[in-house]
């Protein structure tokens, strides 16, 4: 099929892609239905039913435009956070505000850091704009924090991508570490801290806001996509200086937030005891994808997130052939992309008749799995 002839010279060398292929997709190329989806880190608990009646009442105002400064929500956030709206931008979600930061900074050739087998989304973004990406090899399963500081200053590269706690693999390190780094990085070098995360990690691996709000190479990335379960609204938020958070005005899609879906995160915040019982949930929820891992031999690893990262003993090949297997159950579930991450699966926590499910179809799956290889 032809294309238009005058599409950028970059835009005819990139692939049409997807970074994730999704359940739906999944569906519709096997020819299998979904009946645990537990795979995309979402929050299958949902979110609270104070949301969902307050997206129901904002249901009637859709004909209308949202506010294009985005006042409220970053009102009610400077509120929660105790800093100034001044000090947030609001986005589509951390992936939409990724696309953003690397319109800002990124130009062909432009060198961009980041951890191999980490976040596929900013790579695209990366790519999308002509980046060169130079990445670092995980330690341990954890991002390498002296790595990327050494292939920042090697590089002289303005953007550094860092996720805390990590996905995909579920790791983290503590608030000080993380502060360390970022003080660390020259100033000509650009952290975007992924806290996506946050709400789901152990105390002490956050960093106060106030120890990083007034550093101005340092953008903090949070999201309502995960522990508060609106990952289908879409809403994200960027934490920085003044100056960083007004970049955004430059070059974002004012009219991009949908009215239902801001509302819905207005009356998430204000829900905290909701939030609260689901975070607890999430430990229960990783606790029993943990145990139903070890009891089948597999070794799951502690995880700071909303999905619990398995080491399934070998390579690639064993762990696609487990996800491909439990998906002819219905059961959904992901796997890193790049060795040596890709020995491991990973599951995202969900309710009992989720995890009831993949309790069931995981022996066979291995066993079949066994007798092929």
């Amino acid at each position: 099929m032809s294309a238009f002839s005058r599409f950028t010279a970059l835009a005819q060398t990139l692939p049409s892609t997807v970074p994730f292929v999704g359940p739906e997709a999944i569906e519709r190329n096997r020819g299998l239905a979904v009946q645990a989806r537990i795979g995309a880190n979402e929050s299958g608990f949902g979110p609270a039913p104070s949301v969902l009646e307050a997206m129901r009442a904002a249901a009637e105002t859709t004909w209308m435009y949202s506010d294009p400064e985005n006042f409220e929500l970053r009102e009610a956030l400077a509120l929660a956070h105790g800093i100034s709206r001044d000090n947030i931008a609001i986005g589509g979600g951390i992936d939409g505000l990724l696309g953003e930061i690397a319109r800002l900074i990124i130009e062909p050739g432009t060198p961009v850091v980041t951890s191999l087998g980490g976040y596929p989304t900013f790579n695209y973004h990366v790519n999308g704009f002509g980046g060169r990406l130079v990445t670092v090899p995980y330690i341990g399963d954890r991002e390498d924090l002296g790595g990327l500081l050494d292939a920042v200053r090697l590089e002289n590269a303005p953007l550094v991508y860092f996720a805390n706690p990590d996905n995909p693999m579920g790791s983290w390190w503590d608030a000080d570490s993380v502060v360390s780094f970022a003080r660390a990085l020259p100033e000509t070098t650009l952290l975007i801290l992924d806290e996506a995360y946050g709400e789901t990690a152990p105390a002490g691996t956050i960093p106060a806001i106030s120890a990083l709000i007034g550093q101005p190479n340092v953008l903090r990335m949070r999201t309502f996509s995960k522990a508060y379960g609106l990952a289908g609204a879409r809403v994200g938020y960027a934490i920085g200086t003044l100056g960083n958070a007004e970049a955004f005005d430059k070059i974002r899609n004012h009219f991009g937030m949908a009215r239902v879906s801001v509302q819905a995160a207005l009356a998430a915040l204000k829900d905290q005891a909701y939030l609260a019982d689901v975070i607890a949930r999430i430990g229960a929820s990783r606790d029993r994808i943990s145990g139903i891992a070890r009891s089948n031999g597999l070794l799951p690893l502690a995880s700071a997130t909303n999905f619990v990262t398995v080491d399934c003993g070998r390579d690639g090949i064993r762990a696609k052939a487990i996800v491909d297997g439990l998906m002819e159950h219905g059961v959904f579930i992901r796997m890193p992309g790049i060795a040596p991450l890709n020995r491991c699966i990973r599951i995202s926590v969900g309710p009992e008749k989720d995890m009831a499910l993949l309790e069931a179809a995981l022996p066979g799956v291995l066993k079949a799995v066994g007798s092929r290889q």
